[in-house]
């Protein structure tokens, strides 16, 4: 039975999801989600694959939770309000995420899953909106509506495709090329 909002909460099943949600975000990240499985968060976090179960039945409920801390854990470099300058930052770290080969894995096996799954799609939708939020608030401060998603698309997929599909450094050169490109193409509001 769940229990209602302002119940007290058990300090041990507290204890207990923090360190299964911990040990599955652990192993989404550094296996993927194929390897990502109760009887492996369970060796992880100490604790019993019957107590995974009860708690979380299937491996989709299992990545949900993974999924929401990594999304929690996620940091977005800091703005100096240079558009050019934001962008460049956060498209390096979205860069170092990816380069470390830690969320391709993730995104891979959630891409797979998406196409037959609505879980796995509303997982999907989260992290991209997790991995996006610094360069689609940049965006949205400096251009105008219509030229948002076009230019976050050319940005980020220049970055998704060089660091996973083509394996190649994202070097400061590439990004400054792909960002003065995409923002040639858009209109700066001060530019109305």
């Amino acid at each position: 039975m769940a229990k209602l909002s302002g119940d007290p909460v058990d300090p041990r099943v507290a204890r207990t999801r923090r360190d299964v949600i911990r040990a599955s975000a652990t192993s989404l990240l550094e296996d993927g989600w194929g390897a990502t499985t109760h009887a492996e968060v369970a060796r992880r976090a100490g604790y019993s694959k019957a107590t995974l179960y009860a708690h979380w039945p299937t491996p989709v409920d299992l990545m949900r939770d993974a999924i929401a801390q990594i999304c929690e854990d996620a940091t977005h470099p800091s703005t100096s309000g240079d558009l050019r300058e934001d962008l460049h930052a956060a498209l390096s770290a979205l860069a170092l995420t990816l380069s470390e080969g830690r969320y391709d894995r993730l995104m891979a096996g959630i891409i797979e899953r998406a196409g037959r799954d609505e879980g796995a799609r509303d997982l999907r939708d989260r992290l991209y909106e997790t991995a996006t939020t610094g360069v689609r608030t940049l965006l949205t401060a400096h251009l105008r509506p219509d030229d948002v998603e076009p230019s976050l698309a050319m940005l980020v997929g220049a970055v998704l495709v060089r660091a996973t599909y083509e394996g190649e450094a994202v070097t400061p050169a590439f990004l400054t090329d792909v960002i003065d490109r995409a923002l040639h193409r858009a209109k700066l509001k001060s530019e109305r």
